[in-house]
């Protein structure tokens, strides 16, 4: 079964992944058409002649030339433009579903032709070869699809186009929801919207100048409710808490796989969107409405771009009504409900894997070692752009030496060394990412426990303290000189011992007051240091933490500088006891002698414990000497 699920997933992704490189393409024949058209916005007669030609030949056509680059390149490409014009001129329906045939097709042909020919073609004669072999077989090809693909695609379109028909006479159309709904969360939407829907929809809307087709999966209210509801009702607070912050990409950004986890930790919940959609799509067969073209992505402000002129209103109506089914259906069962976001099994074990394979001395992957991390799901244009974002400005204050990126799962790039993907798409990225890297298997992007082990693991260890603040200094163009000695940065007078207990963000204020007045940093800078505090601990480990400021906060320094204060009862950071803080703020390279130091005491337990019981400032420099 999981198989079976995972080659669906696959082959959606291959359709998905001709369409959407194109969909600015769709989106500006949409306008098109929703502007000029007769009835439209701003009907003109003269521009509305391009809407025709430009959905019957340019669309196709660059469909084919993806499907062909997918599997052959550049030749490929060029091969699968050329053989799908004999469709498009044989057959008066859109050929849609013919390039996404035609164009893989002559990539593949293409592709074992230039293997096949290189182990014959003559020095000298490649370019010969090349080019007529491109002419040749995309003769043959466009020939092929004239006679065998154009007739055959218009026939399973008429089918495809009265089926449809037959759903919406008998009103059997707003039960297709049953199954989009559940095909979604199991990340089956690029295959079913794009795939199946899209090429439907277009066809309609060349002939009545819109779609209904356009509407069944993109419709943002379902996945609006529900959110809603857990950010009414969930127990978890974390969870809760996590929902509004959801909402706003998947009902502004238009990325509905955002909300799919929220569903797979409570499967009953899938009922609110099903009702909701079904309420939706019977509101829009009964009134008649449709998009001009596809709305992509699915929010709301796609939705209403894509609406014909006069029918704004009818489009809201049908995604208040799918939001608000869809929140009145799943409350009762999020409030009945005790899961949470974080309390999966999978995040757990996958956080300690984390953690695990990123501290261990003798792992393949060291946290000091990572240049590259990867958040991979179906598309690589949804929900991983926006985890990849925001993972990015969670370190990128401490690692802004790692690269942090998003892709398709089944193209993740050869150099990722740390691979971020969901549950479902798991065997996917082992089969797509280098055997080299770590797989950090998560359930959802906003607020998983992988996801913070993966950032605590990245950003506190000693080999990584090291490499980001070289990094950060590199990054910042601090001036190249050799690091000073210990006692040039550091003396006695930056130094205070046997410090009562106070809160962290006291702590933290001592050591940026201590900074202002060695003179090194502006008032400015002690905020500064709090805020970092607040993105990301601080604290490293064996009872030390290293309080700095943020990267916006440079402009406050002065000079280098770090000064230490001991307490010897230690100040809490969440859970973990400080009894060393040094805080830092750093102009040149001046303070990495310093730090090197400081993350030897890291990884030496006795030169930590000397820290915390010296009396006397001497005794604490001679450990970092």
């Amino acid at each position: 079964m999981a198989k079976a699920k995972e080659g669906v997933q696959r082959f959606g992704k291959f359709l998905s992944g001709m369409v959407m490189p194109n969909i600015g393409a769709f989106i500006a024949w949409g306008f098109l058409t929703a502007i000029f058209t007769t009835g439209g916005w701003f009907p003109n007669e003269q521009l509305a002649t391009i809407i025709s030609p430009m959905l019957k030949f340019l669309i196709p056509i660059m469909i084919a030339g993806q499907g062909g680059y997918m599997v052959a390149g550049n030749r490929g490409r060029v091969i699968g433009m050329i053989s799908i014009v004999g469709a498009i001129v044989a057959s008066d329906y859109t050929m849609l579903m013919g390039a996404m045939i035609m164009g893989p097709l002559a990539g593949w042909i293409i592709k074992k032709w230039d293997r096949w020919a290189k182990t014959w073609t003559p020095t000298g004669l490649e370019m010969l070869v090349d080019n007529f072999s491109i002419g040749l077989i995309g003769l043959a090809l466009v020939i092929f699809s004239y006679y065998a693909v154009g007739p055959l695609m218009g026939a399973i379109l008429v089918l495809l186009t009265a089926g449809t028909q037959v759903l919406v006479n008998n009103g059997l159309l707003p039960f297709l929801a049953f199954f989009i709904e559940p095909a979604k969360v199991l990340f089956l939407n690029n295959a079913i919207g794009n795939g199946i829907f899209v090429p439907i929809a277009t066809e309609q809307a060349l002939t009545t100048g819109k779609s209904i087709m356009f509407m069944l999966e993109s419709n943002p209210g379902p996945g609006l409710g529900l959110l809603l509801a857990y950010a009414f009702f969930c127990k978890d607070d974390d969870t809760r808490q996590s929902a509004p912050g959801a909402i706003i990409v998947q009902f502004i950004g238009g990325i509905h796989e955002i909300y799919f986890p929220y569903v797979l930790m409570n499967p009953r919940v899938i009922i609110g969107p099903m009702l909701g959609n079904f309420a939706a799509i019977l509101w829009y067969v009964a009134t008649g409405t449709g998009l001009v073209g596809p709305a992509s992505p699915g929010s709301i402000i796609g939705f209403l771009s894509m609406a014909p002129g006069g029918a704004i209103v009818q489009v809201l109506v049908g995604v208040g009504l799918a939001a608000v089914i869809s929140f009145a259906v799943s409350s009762p069962i999020v409030r009945a409900s005790d899961v949470s976001l974080n309390d999966q099994s999978s995040s757990e074990e996958s956080a300690e894997a984390v953690a695990a394979t990123l501290v261990a001395d003798k792992t393949a992957i060291t946290a000091g070692s990572v240049a590259k991390v990867v958040f991979a799901c179906d598309a690589g244009m949804g929900s991983s752009a926006m985890a990849a974002s925001r993972f990015m400005k969670r370190i990128s204050s401490v690692r802004p030496d790692i690269k942090v990126t998003h892709s398709s799962v089944d193209e993740i790039p050869s150099d990722a060394d740390v691979v971020v993907c969901q549950k479902t798409l798991a065997e996917r990225a082992h089969k797509s990412a280098p055997s080299t890297a770590q797989i950090v298997v998560i359930n959802n992007f906003m607020n998983d426990p992988a996801i913070n082990a993966l950032q605590t693991q990245l950003t506190t260890s000693a080999t990584t303290q090291k490499a980001a603040v070289a990094a950060t200094n590199a990054a910042s163009k601090a001036t190249e000189q050799t690091p000073k000695p210990v006692n040039d940065v550091m003396t006695a007078k930056d130094v205070r011992l046997g410090l009562p207990s106070v809160s962290r963000e006291e702590a933290i204020r001592q050591a940026g007051r201590m900074l202002v007045d060695a003179g090194c940093v502006d008032e400015g800078y002690i905020d500064a240091m709090v805020e970092r505090d607040k993105e990301v601990s601080v604290y490293l480990d064996n009872g030390i933490a290293i309080p700095h400021g943020t990267n916006a906060s440079k402009k406050f320094v002065k000079k280098t500088g770090v000064v230490a204060l001991q307490y010897p009862d230690g100040i809490d950071f969440d859970g973990n006891k400080a009894y060393a803080i040094f805080g830092i703020a750093g102009k040149g390279d001046e303070h990495l002698e310093v730090l090197a130091k400081i993350a030897g005491a890291l990884d030496d337990k006795a030169a930590a414990d000397k820290l915390r019981t010296s009396k006397s400032v001497d005794d604490f420099l001679k450990v970092l000497s």
